[in-house]
């Protein structure tokens, strides 16, 4: 390859993300963006105190941990095998319960309330929300019902 033709695949490699970025920019608000290139809190949490698994209508699965001390959600992480938005969504829920009470992350992190915080998704991406906020629900559910006898954490299946 001589070095003209590496410098036309350069420049035409700059163009076409330049292009998919505007594309991008058109169809998401800049919190959408951010949070697909800069995920925040994906990772598991070893010795959850509180997990859950969940599988959305369109197939994509989501884990949540939580690390919770005094009623408190000290530190919430996801994972998923899911889409762009799905992980935009886990990213922004995880964010959201961080550092709330239960009562405070019950009545605050909805699918509505992502959204929100996201400024809108396109209707084919809204269900994305809908598994962040009930795959949460659910680790807090695992939590609550975990936290009297600790050995239930041993014989977790996940």
């Amino acid at each position: 390859m001589t070095k003209d033709s590496e410098n036309d695949v350069a420049k035409f490699s700059r163009e076409l993300q330049e292009q998919i970025m505007a594309e991008l920019r058109r169809t998401y608000s800049p919190a959408v963006i951010d949070h697909w290139q800069n995920p925040r809190n994906f990772r598991q949490l070893e010795a959850a105190d509180g997990y859950a698994k969940n599988t959305g209508s369109c197939g994509d699965t989501m884990e949540m941990f939580l690390r919770v001390k005094a009623e408190t959600i000290t530190e919430c992480t996801f994972q998923t095998d899911g889409c762009g938005t799905t992980v935009v969504c886990g990213s922004v829920a995880t964010e959201m319960a961080a550092g709330k009470t239960f009562l405070e992350a019950l009545g605050s992190v909805s699918a509505a309330e992502i959204l929100r915080v996201l400024g809108g998704l396109p209707d084919s991406s809204v269900h994305c929300a809908q598994l962040a906020a009930e795959t949460l629900r659910r680790a807090m559910a695992d939590y609550l019902y975990r936290k009297d006898e600790p050995w239930k954490t041993r014989y977790r299946k996940k």
